[in-house]
């Protein structure tokens, strides 16, 4: 699991660096070998799948956000079960990005020890576009500031068994994009085209 873990983090990180360059949003040229502190590294990377899932989110009519996929709108052949372990429905569109808000925090605290000054829990109960998106934007914000403590010296601590400071870091970025590649096909069902992959 841990390792599944790391893969997706790498792949999340590779991710975030290519929408840098499809962006134009290219960083200065440095010598290779320039040593580069992780909070500045990170965060770069955290504000690539910032501008991605935001911009997904926010391009989601209010009226889709208790959209969610069931058997119903695919051909009867597919044998997809839509219920998840505790036997409800897949999250619907404003749920999962209700839980990334949340999951931002639980990762940023983990990885920084900050306490949210919201209640994370009651972000689940959202339901309203606005509230929804104005709760992950502020998510985003405390995700920075935790980033914002990694440094040289304690990135790779151990915060809890093989989790270091930095594999949470870069975990909240894999995790993120896990969702963003789930909620690119909920705005296609609804043909909606995600604005990372419109034609400039």
């Amino acid at each position: 699991m841990r390792k599944r873990i790391m893969m997706i983090g790498l792949l999340g990180l590779c991710c975030a660096v290519g929408a840098n360059a499809q962006n134009g949003a290219m960083a200065p040229k440095l010598a290779p070998g320039t040593m580069i502190e992780p909070a500045k590294s990170f965060d770069a990377s955290l504000s690539a799948f910032e501008g991605q899932f935001v911009g997904l989110a926010k391009a989601m009519p209010a009226e889709k956000y208790s959209f969610a996929p069931s058997a119903a709108i695919f051909a009867a052949s597919q044998k997809t079960d839509y219920l998840s372990p505790n036997n409800q429905g897949v999250r619907n569109f404003g749920q999962m990005v209700a839980h990334v808000a949340q999951a931002n925090y639980f990762y940023g605290g983990r990885l920084s020890g900050l306490k949210p000054d919201v209640d994370v829990k009651a972000i689940g109960s959202l339901t309203d576009k606005d509230q929804i998106v104005a709760a992950l934007e502020k998510s985003f914000v405390f995700v920075h500031q935790a980033i914002g403590t990694l440094t040289s010296q304690n990135a790779f601590e151990s915060v809890r068994g093989t989790d270091t400071r930095a594999s949470l870091a870069a975990g909240v970025i894999a995790h993120g994009f896990d969702h963003y590649g789930q909620l690119a096909e909920y705005l296609r069902m609804n043909a909606i085209i995600p604005p990372a992959s419109e034609k400039k």
